[in-house]
């Protein structure tokens, strides 16, 4: 692996994290920079971090089968479970306020989530030849930047979009969500590649 296939494997992995960063800018009414970093921080930390458990596993077992069996249903029953969630508060008319929250029990469920085919990949870093072979962090430091970057984007722009159009905002949110797990339990399962 190159620099240019590390830094193309980066961004497809941050793209999970891109899209659920678009989705909490839409509840976050007053944005500033210490918000969208705050969201890149989580998404970014877990991305990283996450394929380097999944290396690590990959490398001390000869082939995790927990993780390459179950992980895409986890990713797909919280993305789904998250996504439903929206699409439900689209259609409801009271104008309650949407989670804006930025604590813990509001952004590890969407850092997991979307970081559960980073450990499904680290899984498989353990398998791909690096060169030199501490490249292999290098891939995860890019990896942890580009997510905390392209999420911290992605708040801002969630956030412009949906003080516009909210509900139709949050109905395509969660709609994005529960196609994003659909993909990722269709690549797990070997119907998609």
């Amino acid at each position: 692996m190159n620099i240019i296939e590390a830094v193309l494997l980066a961004v497809s992995l941050s793209m999970d994290a891109f899209a659920v960063a678009l989705c909490k800018g839409l509840a976050i009414k007053k944005i500033d920079f210490k918000k969208c970093l705050i969201v890149g921080a989580w998404f970014g930390s877990f991305q990283a971090l996450m394929p380097l458990a999944g290396y690590l596993l990959g490398s001390t077992f000869s082939e995790n089968e927990i993780i390459t069996t179950y992980g895409y249903w986890i990713a797909f029953v919280l993305l789904a479970i998250i996504g439903g969630n929206m699409i439900k508060e689209s259609f409801e008319k009271d104008e309650k306020p949407l989670d804006d929250s930025l604590g813990f029990k509001a952004m590890i469920v969407m850092a997991i989530a979307t970081s559960i085919d980073a450990l499904a990949a680290g899984v498989g870093f353990a398998f791909t030849d690096f060169n030199p072979d501490w490249f292999v962090y290098i891939t995860f430091i890019l990896i942890g930047i580009i997510t905390l970057s392209l999420s911290a984007i992605g708040v801002k722009i969630g956030n412009i979009f949906g003080t516009k159009f909210k509900s139709k905002a949050e109905l395509a949110g969660g709609i994005i969500l529960i196609l994003l797990g659909i993909k990722i339990l269709l690549e797990g399962l070997g119907v998609i590649k």
